[in-house]
């Protein structure tokens, strides 16, 4: 059956065999994104750009699998399925350190988002609580309709407990519905210079290819980038925070 829909069928000794082989892949993921992650948060500290660090590993020709940092996981496969894994490992008395630690820093990112919004807006004189915020993108990943699991959410559920007044725009969900965890009752607004103006900042959540980096700079007062959509070039007025 496979072989009418793909063009290579690989054949595993078992179903058990091949479930692995999926979560193998899964926690390969799951795991090299957590250690972005964390090196972004070290790095950041240490006012070195962590973008520019893993282009520059990733010139090595053989080694080096490039992975990048962002606000978090989404999807069902690495943040959910890999703990299929943990819970059965303990009917054999195992621990899956390098699976559980993964999970909580991948889990950790949306506050670190949260966390560096709250900083570039008390750069610049105003407070989390009453602020104004537009989420650029609520897909888990670019050029897709797919919000399940996407760190926007918890994003936009921590800026709400903290006070800020927020919105949302993606091209390809103009309305949210309820999920598993989240029942937000939102629409997509639009994406004007005068929408883009009316909101103390903007956060970057997904990098969709129609989002111009170049028309949301000019008319952003304050933009926090969380996927390196705005690279250099693109940001000369100031106003980007890399997070």
């Amino acid at each position: 059956m496979y072989d009418t829909v793909v063009d290579r069928t690989v054949t595993v000794s078992s179903t058990r065999a091949a479930e692995s082989a999926k979560l193998l892949e899964n926690i390969y993921r799951a795991v090299n994104i957590a250690l972005v992650n964390e090196l972004k948060i070290v790095f950041d500290r240490m006012d070195i750009d962590i973008w520019e660090v893993i282009e520059a590993a990733n010139t090595k020709p053989f080694g080096f699998q490039a992975f990048y940092p962002g606000p978090g996981l989404g999807g069902h496969c690495i943040p959910i399925d890999p703990f299929y894994l943990t819970w059965k490992a303990r009917e054999f008395d195992c621990s899956t350190k390098f699976i559980e630690l993964a999970g909580e820093i991948n889990t950790m990112m949306p506050y670190y988002v949260v966390e560096k919004t709250m900083e570039a807006l008390n750069e610049a004189g105003k407070s989390i609580k009453g602020a104004k915020v537009l989420i650029l993108g609520l897909a888990y990943k670019k050029d897709i309709d797919d919000v399940r699991e996407s760190p926007a959410l918890k994003v936009i559920e921590l800026l709400q407990d903290r006070g800020a007044l927020v919105d949302y725009n993606d091209p390809y969900i103009p309305a949210t519905h309820k999920m598993r965890k989240y029942d937000l009752g939102m629409k997509s607004v639009p994406l004007t210079p005068e929408v883009l103006r009316s909101y103390d900042c903007a956060v970057v959540v997904t990098e969709h290819s129609i989002y111009d980096p170049r028309f949301i700079v000019e008319h952003s007062q304050l933009v926090i980038d969380t996927r390196n959509l705005i690279k250099k070039g693109t940001d000369n007025s100031g106003k980007v925070k890399k997070a």
